[in-house]
């Protein structure tokens, strides 16, 4: 099967997103357009990740219907492997370059899509929305029990949270990315995998979705929420911003203001109702969701429709192709230049650097070889499942 184009674009858009927020200016120092795509790349564009990494999990485990028999056993196996390297590897990243790395997250959130690969296209919507619903309450009910001596005494003898500093409870409940809730992400995105995004029926009844699930969740959180219902952590710098020292430390608290590990955590009712980025609500997850459809079947839109922009957009594509490496290769660069970003520097100027140089380097990768370099890397560990009888 041919790549679909308009999803590995919106890759591209996500791991632009990234670098946005990890070494772009903080949202308090821009105004105009700058403020929109700040605000719009801070926690969105993470949220496109993990939508897109359920859509690369039906690829994986058969598109239209899941595989069975054989097929199915070997798809399920190279996922298990894949979950494990990547929460490996994320585990190694973070050790160095902070508890904002999403690939440690990644591996659990595939390990937990398992049990959901062979649902249908309606049943994966279904359990998608009652994860949105559910699993934000249950964090928000069990933080207090999380928070503190608790947690605390788990760390203790997490060898996770020793090598790392992101733990279980991390992974899970307290992290940038934590699983419960953000596995409504992918499983999202698994259902928009078991749709032909090429067909124009689809596209229509999906961006009506995705506007109409923006609107609401927002719309519904000013509403019972107030002013501010939305605010963007990069306006106290409490969003991970790339501090440029080159020890993997980052300006802004080490996790998201709903974070339970203070000893005086006391939850507010209030908490549920707002919808910023990472806030990690049900209207955050809704609303985050509806951009994400919006992005991915805009992309399939243009990219279908549009062959003079395809052609064009062909070096902002291999970036798509290759996202593993262009997000894990930010880091790296950062890290090795030392280059200032967030809120200590307040320009685009390292982050529009960065963008061009995955752009040229894509391009250019892409011409002489047909995967990223950690993409063969990683598909490389699941040959394994191939030998499977």
């Amino acid at each position: 099967m041919g790549r679909l184009v308009g999803v590995d674009l919106a890759r591209a858009l996500a791991v632009f997103g990234m670098y946005i927020v990890h070494v772009g200016p903080m949202l308090s120092t821009t105004s105009g357009v700058g403020s929109w795509v700040r605000y719009m790349a801070d926690g969105h564009s993470s949220v496109l990740f993990a939508t897109l990494a359920g859509f690369s999990l039906m690829l994986i485990a058969g598109r239209k219907e899941p595989k069975t028999g054989l097929a199915g056993r070997k798809a399920k196996a190279r996922i298990a492997i894949r979950a494990v390297v990547l929460l490996a590897f994320g585990t190694l990243l973070a050790k160095f370059y902070g508890d904002v790395i999403i690939i440690g997250f990644y591996g659990v959130y595939f390990l937990v899509a398992m049990m959901f690969l062979k649902l249908s296209a309606k049943t994966l919507a279904i359990t998608a929305a009652a994860l949105a619903v559910v699993g934000p309450q249950s964090a928000f009910l069990m933080r207090p029990l999380l928070s503190g001596s608790f947690q605390q005494a788990v760390d203790a003898y997490d060898p996770l949270e020793k090598l790392s500093g992101v733990g279980v409870i991390d992974l899970l409940f307290t992290g940038f990315y934590p699983t419960i809730p953000w596995i409504a992400f992918v499983v999202a995105g698994m259902a928009l995998g078991r749709v032909d995004l090429s067909a124009p029926a689809n596209q229509r009844r999906l961006a009506v979705l995705g506007a109409g699930l923006t609107a609401t969740a927002y719309g519904l959180s000013l509403l019972l929420a107030g002013k501010g219902a939305l605010r963007s952590m990069a306006e106290d710098g409490s969003s991970g911003s790339w501090s440029g020292s080159g020890s993997g430390s980052w300006s802004g608290s080490s996790k998201p203001p709903m974070d339970s590990g203070s000893l005086d955590y006391q939850p507010s009712v209030r908490e549920l109702f707002v919808a910023g980025p990472h806030s990690g609500t049900t209207f955050d997850i809704v609303g985050s969701v509806g951009i994400a459809i919006l992005v991915i079947v805009g992309a399939t839109f243009l990219m279908d429709r549009l062959p003079r922009l395809r052609r064009l957009m062909t070096p902002i594509v291999a970036v798509g192709t290759m996202s593993l490496t262009a997000y894990v290769g930010h880091f790296v660069v950062m890290s090795s230049l030392s280059l200032p970003g967030g809120g200590v520097r307040g320009s685009w100027i390292p982050v529009l650097t960065l963008i061009l140089g995955a752009i040229v380097f894509a391009a250019i990768w892409s011409r002489f070889f047909k995967r990223g370099p950690l993409e063969y890397l990683l598909n490389l560990t699941t040959k394994p499942a191939n030998h499977l009888k």
